[in-house]
C-alpha cells in the first residue's frame, strides 16, 4: 500500500482516520496542510510523520522563497511543524535534518533556488533512507523466532506501512516472519481510544491474508494466561540513552503483563527514533489530546456531560521490562546503556 506520495510539488497522503471504511487520499499543496494532517493523525507513526514533515518543509521553504525574510521564515515554519505532535522525535530529528541542509547550503554561498532543490533531494533521501531501514529491522526481527516453533504475536497500536515508507517495523517483522511461516497468528491490541489497532493494523493484516485477532485492549492479560501468545512486537516513538521506550498509550501495561507471564517483549525502532540526547524516559514529553477521544466511541457519545478526563496519547515502557530492541544495526540487549551508547557510537554521533 502507498500511504505517501512525493510528485515534486505535493505530498499525497492516505487519510488513516478513515480506515477501514474509507480509502480516501489528502493532496497537500502548501506545508500547513502537512502539518494539520499530522496534527489531526490523518498521517502517523514516528517514521511516516518525519518523512511527512521533511516535505512539509521543503513546500514551506519554496513559499518562504516567494519573500524577502527568507532565512527568518524558514525557522518559523521549522518551529511551526515541531510543535504539531511533542513525543514522536523522528518529527524532530527530520526538521533539525532538513535545517541543517539549509544551513550548509548558506554556508556554502548557494543560492536559495540551488537551495531549495537539495532540500528536495534531502527529503526524498529521508523517505528512501526509511524504505531500506524497514527491510533491515524486518530481516534482523526474525531471526529471533524459529519455523520449527511457528508461535502467535501480540501487536500494539500499528506499527506497519501506515506508519512509515515501506512495510513497517514491528509489522515488518511480522510480516517477513509469517512469509517464514515462523508465526502462525497475530494478536492485535485493539488501542483505545482511537483503534489504530482495530482499524489499522487489523486492515494490513487482512490486506495480505495474514491471521489476525483483534482483542480489546484489556483482555491482552488474559490472552497471556490463556497460553494463546508467545511473544509481544510493538513499535517505538522515541528511545532514550537507558532503553526506556515511548509508544501508544497502553504499551506499558503490555509490557507489564508480558513480563508477569513469561513472555518477551521486543520493540521495533529505527535509530531515527533513538533520542541519544536524553538520559531516560522520564523527560519524554507526553503529549495529551482531546477529551472527546475517550468520551465518544464511534460518534456516540459514551461518558457524562462536563466529566474529567485524561487522555495522554504515549506511556513509557522502562527498560528493564523490554527483552530486545530491534533496529537497522541489529539487536539491541540489556544492559541497553552500554547497547545504546554503541549504536550511538556506530551512526557517528558523538
Amino acid at each position: 500500500m502507498n500511504a505517501m506520495k512525493w510528485d515534486g510539488s505535493s505530498l499525497t497522503l492516505l487519510n488513516q482516520t478513515l480506515l477501514p471504511n474509507q480509502v480516501k487520499y489528502i493532496k497537500c499543496e502548501d506545508y500547513r496542510s502537512i502539518a494539520e494532517a499530522i496534527r489531526r493523525l490523518e498521517v502517523r507513526g514516528a517514521p511516516a510523520i518525519g518523512a511527512a514533515a521533511a516535505f512539509a518543509f521543503v513546500i514551506g521553504a519554496r513559499e518562504a522563497a516567494k519573500n524577502n525574510n527568507f532565512w527568518n521564515l524558514v525557522y518559523v515554519i521549522a518551529d511551526e511543524l515541531k510543535q504539531t505532535r511533542p513525543t514522536a522525535v523522528n518529527l524532530f530529528w527530520a526538521i533539525d535534518r532538513m535545517l541543517s541542509v539549509l544551513e550548509r547550503c548558506k554556508e556554502d554561498v548557494r543560492s536559495i533556488e540551488q537551495s531549495l532543490n537539495i532540500l528536495e533531494k534531502e527529503a526524498i533521501k529521508i523517505f528512501d533512507e526509511d524504505r531500506a531501514v524497514n527491510t533491515k529491522i524486518s530481516n534482523y526481527g526474525t531471526e529471533l523466532f524459529s519455523a520449527s516453533t511457528p508461535i502467535s504475536i501480540l501487536t500494539h497500536c500499528n506499527a506497519g506501512a501506515l506508519a512509515t515508507a515501506a512495510m513497517g517495523t514491528a509489522l515488518g517483522v511480522i510480516r517477513k516472519a509469517w512469509n517464514e511461516k515462523k508465526i502462525r497468528r497475530v494478536f492485535a491490541d485493539e488501542t483505545r481510544p482511537l483503534l489504530q489497532g482495530a482499524r489499522l493494523t487489523a486492515w494490513e493484516l487482512k490486506e495480505e491474508s495474514i491471521p489476525v485477532t483483534v482483542i480489546t485492549d484489556s483482555m491482552a492479560g488474559w490472552v497471556m494466561k490463556k497460553g494463546m501468545v508467545q511473544a509481544v512486537i510493538v513499535g517505538a516513538d522515541r528511545v532514550t540513552l537507558n532503553g526506556d521506550v515511548a509508544n501508544k498509550i497502553g504499551t506499558y501495561s503490555v509490557a507489564v503483563l508480558a513480563k508477569e507471564h513469561g513472555i518477551p517483549f521486543y520493540v521495533a525502532a529505527p535509530t531515527s527514533t533513538f533520542d541519544f540526547a536524553m538520559n531516560n524516559g522520564d523527560d519524554i514529553p507526553i503529549e495529551e489530546r482531546d477529551a472527546a477521544e475517550v468520551v465518544n466511541f464511534g460518534g456516540i457519545r459514551t461518558a457524562p456531560e462536563n466529566v474529567d478526563v485524561f487522555n495522554p496519547a504515549f506511556d513509557v515502557t522502562p527498560h528493564h521490562l523490554i527483552s530486545a530492541i530491534i533496529t537497522e544495526y541489529g539487536i539491541l540487549k540489556a544492559p541497553y546503556i552500554e547497547a545504546v551508547k554503541n549504536l550511538k557510537k556506530e551512526k557517528g554521533e558523538f
